[in-house]
C-alpha cells in the first residue's frame, strides 16, 4: 500500500476472520498535508468524482470521512470505489472550524478541487 500512502510506516496488528483464518490489518495515520494530498492523488479521477458526488453520506457528523476501495482491485495496483466485502477503509478527522459537518463537507470539496 505503499503506492497508495507513500509511506511503508504502518502498524501490523494480526487478527482471526470468521471463520477462523487469519486476518493482517496495516494501519497507517497521515497527519501532514502533502501526506494527505498524495493519498488522495494517487486515488485516481474516478475515486475523487465518486467521493465528491457522496460527501454528505461519506463525511458524519463529528466531520469524519469515512470512504472504502476495493481490496482485490488495489492489489492490482487499480484503486476503484468499494461498497462492500474486502476493502480497503480511508478515514479521517476534518478540519472544520466550526466543527459542523456543513462546513467539512464545504472543505472537503474545496480540498478535492484543488487536486
Amino acid at each position: 500500500m505503499v503506492s497508495l500512502t507513500g509511506t511503508s510506516d504502518f502498524v501490523r496488528e494480526y487478527t482471526d476472520g470468521h471463520h477462523g483464518n487469519s486476518i493482517l490489518i496495516l494501519d497507517c495515520e497521515l497527519t501532514k498535508e502533502a501526506q494527505t494530498r498524495k493519498l488522495f492523488s494517487n486515488l485516481g479521477s474516478d475515486v475523487i468524482n465518486d467521493m465528491r458526488s457522496e460527501l454528505e453520506e461519506k463525511i458524519d457528523d463529528d466531520c469524519v470521512l469515512y470512504t472504502r476501495l476495493d481490496k482485490q482491485k488495489a492489489v492490482q495496483g487499480e484503486f476503484v470505489t468499494g461498497h462492500r466485502g474486502d476493502v480497503i477503509s480511508i478515514t479521517g478527522k476534518l478540519v472544520s472550524h466550526p466543527a459542523k459537518k456543513a462546513v467539512a463537507v464545504r472543505n472537503m470539496t474545496s480540498f478535492l478541487d484543488s487536486l
